[in-house]
């Protein structure tokens, strides 16, 4: 990997790994939907103007159909899932649980006619990385410190950030990234309005969590989606998806660390196992 891809790596592992502290941070005063609403809402108002200045709406809207596709797989579901997932697992175990996109990624390139990516060793890779997850299903929702539904959410949540990078990578590659990323993110906060009457928050949220959606919006999701696009032109669909076993990492990190969250022995069994499966894959 070239110095460039490295960096953006290393960005994204940093960037990516936050955001469940903050969805942990901001559900205590606002619920799933509005949150999705709130995270995407203000990035929009950031992104939309940048992208009409550099007239990069326009091409944008001409790959529409991918470009909701990939709004959709990428936003629309799994930042509901996660979201309300983390009402019901520690933000610990959904960062962790998010380590096994690059596993549903390898199996997606093979499903799409790559017959050269299920090496001996990536066999391996899904194996193990399997067996991670069967752990601390197994530990943690049987000793009733997770919940089933919670980590169904999270899985499901990897298959979207698995195959939205397949779609970008396909379909939008010569789209400019800041368009794609601008509509997408306002066509998301669009979906999610009627949360604003529906599902909003009682009173004025807390300076926390005002804070907590604040960098949630413009760091992890205007300025990650930048980024990520740049990974993925730099690196490929299923290589841009590796940082996501470095992310559990910082997760763990703080989640353990500020939110004072167990670390439970299906995650220190099922923990290094996911990351190792994840890097052989």
């Amino acid at each position: 990997m070239s110095r460039r891809g490295w960096v953006l790596f290393a960005a994204m592992s940093v960037i990516w790994g936050i955001p469940y502290l903050l969805i942990k941070v901001a559900l205590e005063e606002l619920s799933p939907a509005f949150l999705v609403l709130a995270r995407t809402a203000l990035a929009s108002l950031v992104l939309v103007p940048v992208a009409l200045r550099a007239g990069v709406v326009r091409p944008a809207l001409t790959a529409w159909p991918a470009l909701l596709a990939f709004a959709a797989i990428e936003m629309v579901g799994p930042w509901f899932l996660l979201n309300h997932a983390e009402e019901a697992i520690s933000s610990s175990l959904a960062g962790l649980l998010i380590a096994t996109v690059p596993l549903v990624a390898t199996v997606i390139a093979f499903a799409m006619g790559d017959r050269h990516v299920l090496s001996r060793v990536r066999v391996v890779g899904l194996a193990v990385g399997l067996g991670g997850v069967a752990a601390i299903v197994g530990l943690d929702v049987g000793s009733g410190t997770a919940t089933a539904l919670g980590v169904g959410e999270m899985l499901l949540v990897a298959v979207g950030y698995a195959v939205a990078p397949v779609i970008a990578a396909r379909w939008l590659s010569d789209v400019p990234a800041l368009g794609v990323i601008a509509v997408s993110v306002a066509a998301v906060a669009v979906v999610y309005s009627p949360a604003a009457v529906l599902d909003g928050p009682e009173g004025r949220p807390s300076g926390r969590v005002t804070a907590a959606v604040v960098v949630l919006a413009l760091v992890c999701t205007a300025l990650a989606f930048l980024l990520f696009f740049a990974l993925i032109a730099e690196v490929g669909p299923v290589r841009a998806t590796v940082f996501t076993f470095v992310n559990p990492a910082v997760a763990v990190l703080l989640g353990v660390s500020l939110l004072g969250e167990p670390f439970t022995r299906g995650m220190a069994l099922g923990f290094p196992l996911v990351l190792l499966g994840s890097w052989l894959a």
